[in-house]
């Protein structure tokens, strides 16, 4: 991608159905836990590398025993730091202890994150900044177990203040105002309500505080502590939580904008963000991989027992498409498809933009994750050329020479890797005007392919705010004297901020945004900002549910085809010879692309909860006032 943006996090749970010994015996370890925490991390480290963390629970361990152990890391490889820490605490009391290597029962009693459930959590750090303490999971601890609580999700709440104001509300006192831990205090008042009406019900069958406990963690209600927790909450999310005796459950949000994958066999229970993680780390076929409903909650219990419980009440569906173009793992049969097929749908623009002449255009992708539309580009290419030849074949009524026949039929596609970033090279100067010019070599091209005569089409996952294409892309492919730069997104125009967990906050960064406004005062339109701006702050005091989007009247006055012209003639630079063009992604095509992840907020304004109107409306706002914070 050429522009850099930050998705906040990736989960990844596990839950041994077996002791122990059985995992020791069969795989010839009882860190296997462990193990398969480290490699579903791991594998989706591309959701999150300024951060990582990870919390096991014992089972059967006596009072006066550490049975949650928690390690976090905010270094340069968070992943890599906390599992070498683990290994290092693990080899030192083997060191210690030979004679023991072979013991289970003395391991899980004595030896850190040997458990028989494991939370782990890899973020990057967008909202609530990088610091160790913003780093998941969160721990809330207490003396009785069953009221330690272990939080970490992929989420945001667009509510944060209104849910930090219901606490206070309760009489807590949050240390912290983040949705992170508003939504972990929230979560804890009601474990404790449900544990103290629990203990009421042991009294009455004569138990007394000690023996209450066992009655306690078998008929906690996890459902309705997550009703109860959940019915203001404003957001996208997958919440994932542990209790200190061994209950957990994982939570999606009522619209699924957030994914949650998980597998269960009569070993293990396991969640991720990723559903080819999954498969991967136990090798298990695709079919036998479930998604956690939206609006319910995968609620596994100390005993073992595991059902899909609802929570809130649907709504529609409102997967994330965003993640399915860009953060998701390719390696998904399904995201793969789909991401072929925006190569393929956006192709007849690219088309009418060459005037149909492939055999002079040069096809390439920016590194690494448009590739695979890349391929499905070349394989629309492919084709149109086809149909080329065969129309050519025709034409020549069967008079063609076999050697011109031979000519026609080996005539293929110009694919080409002309754009390498050099992952090697970094900025270490502030001025803006040296930096600038260090930016542009962030990326080498190839050189002796491409012709004077040449169009060179290069496409991208989105462009967002076309800073990178401006600054360096666009320029270093002009160096290659082509004639006409066509510059491809399979996404559509992002013109609106994310606030459920993509680091897309500041409209005024957006590239289409910028784009519509130069055209407002081109047409002698610019009247529109301002009205926008007057009914947004008439909107400031409005419950959610009566907030309109007016930002959609920015663009209202445009074509898409206007708005991308625009953004071409504004990143196209006056050393830049060739023509520049730029290619958008319809919605439609996107939606016939990726039909079962519909949400598409960024790119229609249609925000899937209320509070989505909100942050627009604040957004905007913030625009017009020169005020450079989050909407959120």
């Amino acid at each position: 991608m050429s522009d850099a943006i930050k998705h906040e996090c990736g989960i990844a749970l596990v839950r041994l159905l077996k002791p122990l010994e059985y995992y020791k015996e069969k795989y010839g370890t009882a860190f296997y836990g462990v193990n398969k925490m480290y490699l579903l991390m791991e594998k989706q480290h591309n959701r999150g590398q300024d951060g990582a963390g990870i919390a096991s629970i014992k089972f059967n361990v006596e009072p006066g025993t550490r049975y949650i152990s928690r390690i976090r890391s905010n270094k340069t490889q968070p992943i890599q730091d906390i599992f070498g820490q683990i290994n290092e605490r693990i080899n030192g009391v083997f060191e210690k202890n030979p004679d023991k290597v072979n013991d289970v029962q003395w391991q899980e009693e004595n030896m850190p994150y040997i458990g028989n459930l494991f939370l782990g959590h890899v973020r990057y750090g967008t909202f609530g900044g990088n610091s160790i303490e913003n780093v998941h999971p969160f721990l809330r601890q207490s003396n009785w177990r069953h009221q330690s609580l272990i939080v970490a999700g992929n989420f945001n709440m667009t509510n944060s203040n209104q849910l930090m104001k219901e606490l206070i509300d309760l009489g807590q006192h949050p240390k912290e105002s983040t949705d992170t831990v508003t939504v972990m205090e929230k979560i804890g008042h009601f474990l404790e309500d449900e544990v103290a009406d629990t203990y009421v019900e042991a009294k009455k069958t004569g138990l007394n505080k000690k023996d209450a406990s066992p009655f306690i963690e078998e008929n906690l209600d996890i459902q309705r502590i997550l009703k109860r927790s959940s019915k203001n909450w404003d957001g996208g999310y997958a919440m994932a939580g542990l209790l200190g005796h061994g209950d957990a459950f994982v939570f999606r949000d009522p619209s699924a904008i957030r994914p949650a994958f998980y597998y269960q066999d009569d070993e293990v229970v396991v969640v991720a963000s990723e559903r080819p993680v999954i498969q991967t780390v136990f090798n298990v076929n695709i079919d036998s991989i479930k998604e956690i409903e939206r609006g319910h909650a995968l609620i596994i219990k100390k005993n073992g027992k595991t059902t899909m419980s609802p929570i809130l009440e649907q709504r529609p569906k409102k997967a994330c498409s965003f993640e399915r173009i860009y953060f998701s793992r390719g390696s998904d049969a399904d995201i793969y498809n789909e991401r072929k097929n925006l190569g393929k749908y956006v192709f007849p623009s690219v088309l009418k933009s060459i005037d149909h002449d492939i055999q002079n255009t040069v096809f390439t992708y920016i590194p690494n994750t448009a590739e695979t539309s890349f391929f499905g580009m070349m394989e629309a290419a492919e084709d149109i050329l086809n149909q080329q030849k065969t129309e050519a074949i025709l034409a020549g009524g069967g008079k063609l020479s076999k050697q011109r026949v031979i000519e026609i039929l080996s005539t293929r596609p110009r694919f080409e890797k002309i754009a390498i970033k050099d992952a090697k090279l970094r900025t270490f100067i502030t001025d803006d005007s040296s930096r600038d010019d260090l930016v542009a070599h962030v990326y080498d091209v190839t050189y002796g392919v491409v012709k004077p005569t040449d169009n060179l089409v290069i496409i991208d996952d989105s462009i967002v705010r076309g800073t990178t294409l401006k600054k360096s892309i666009i320029k270093i492919l002009d160096r290659l004297a082509p004639k006409k730069i066509v510059i491809v997104s399979s996404a559509p125009q992002i013109r609106y901020p994310d606030c459920y967990g993509i680091d897309m906050a500041k409209i005024g960064d957006f590239i289409a945004f910028k784009a519509a406004l130069e055209l407002l005062k081109e047409t002698n339109q610019y009247h529109v900002v301002y009205d926008v701006y007057q009914k947004c702050i008439a909107q400031q005091n409005k419950q959610d549910d009566d907030i309109i989007n007016y930002v959609k009247e920015i663009y209202a006055p445009f074509t898409d085809e206007q708005i991308s012209a625009k953004i071409a003639e504004m990143l196209k630079t006056s050393e830049i010879k060739a023509e520049v063009e730029v290619i958008y992604q319809p919605v439609s095509e996107l939606h016939k692309a990726c039909p079962d992840n519909l949400g598409d907020w960024y790119f229609t304004g249609d925000y899937p909860t209320s509070g989505g109107h909100r942050v627009v409306n604040q957004a905007f706002i913030n625009f017009y006032e020169g005020n450079d914070k989050r909407a959120y």
